[in-house]
């Protein structure tokens, strides 16, 4: 049988009482898609398929590319089974809902909820590219009170991102598309760095040797908060571990949000594990706290000529 170039299963495609009607996304380890089920409900279906290892079969199938790979494929296809498996005991509001997995084509599926909102990034430009301190605040202490329920099950996410936290309509945020299981597929001597996002991972991700725990997910949490406080993507943990010319949230965000927070965001990101906030409760705990004050809100040069030309005609600015 010869092998197709295609990668992503065509719509209409059949995967058991599924029907696929598009790829949602795409990325090296897995493919996501959009599927109905037989009362066509809608559902993300994601498939183990490291593209580097793998080529797609015209009947669906997947097959090795080398036989070299058959190990690493085996052992993340293993990882990515039993992060189903613990992830459809986890009912937690603000955690992605896996409703079942299977066996096909030779790999493994996991049929998720369907969220129905926008990208965490999109707020940003929603609200003139920062968050406020208070819908900050909120969000990422919904976001750990699921991502604890995670921790408890001894799975750790391993690639936050605001591109992983979806908004749903209600306003909730949710966690997706958890990456566990894509740091065991690599080859001998493969960097990490192909594996996750730089920027929002943890610099012990970068070494194979390290130990990673709940510390490694908070840094992608601190990560995700700077960004939403205007920040923009970070400077990769490998590059910072060379030269750190990070800006400290304290320095760079001092006129809009207060000094108990920027604090939190600078000890979750941390390089020195040792010395990186680890407790996911004492993060969301600050969070939480009321006992803070918000700087007043900057106000432009316009902004201010108002108010002068009000006060000498006597009027409010």
């Amino acid at each position: 049988m010869t092998q197709s170039k295609q990668s992503a299963l065509p719509a209409g495609f059949r995967l058991e009482e599924y029907t696929i009607v598009r790829e949602l996304s795409s990325g090296g380890f897995s493919q996501v898609y959009l599927a109905l089920d037989q009362y066509d409900r809608k559902f993300a279906i994601k498939e183990y398929l490291p593209l580097d290892m793998t080529q797609r079969l015209p009947d669906g199938g997947v097959t090795m590319l080398s036989e070299l790979d058959r190990e690493a494929f085996r052992l993340g296809l293993k990882c990515f089974f039993e992060e189903a498996r613990v992830l459809a005991t986890i009912h937690h509001p603000n955690i992605v809902r896996v409703e079942s997995f299977f066996r096909a084509n030779n790999t493994v599926y996991m049929v998720m909820e369907y969220t129905e909102g926008r990208p965490l990034g999109k707020e940003l430009e929603l609200s003139d590219g920062r968050l406020s301190e208070v819908r900050l605040r909120k969000l990422f202490a919904e976001l750990i009170s699921g991502l604890r329920e995670v921790h408890l099950q001894h799975l750790l996410h391993l690639d936050i991102k605001p591109a992983n936290i979806y908004l749903r309509r209600n306003g909730s945020p949710v966690l997706l598309d958890f990456g566990a299981a894509r740091q065991t597929v690599r080859r001998p001597g493969q960097a990490f760095a192909a594996m996750f996002t730089p920027g929002y991972a943890a610099p012990e991700q970068y070494d194979a040797k390290a130990r990673l725990g709940p510390w490694t997910d908070i840094y992608g949490m601190g990560a995700c908060m700077y960004t939403m406080m205007g920040g923009g993507r970070l400077l990769s943990a490998d590059e910072r571990l060379k030269e750190d010319k990070l800006p400290l949230a304290r320095d760079a965000f001092a006129r809009y949000y207060s000094p108990q927070l920027l604090a939190l965001v600078d000890c979750c990101l941390l390089l020195d594990t040792q010395k990186r906030l680890a407790s996911l409760s004492q993060m969301q705990k600050c969070l939480l706290a009321t006992d803070y004050v918000t700087p007043p809100p900057v106000r432009s040069l316009w902004q201010q000529g108002r108010g002068w030309v009000g006060a000498l005609l006597g009027r409010k600015p």
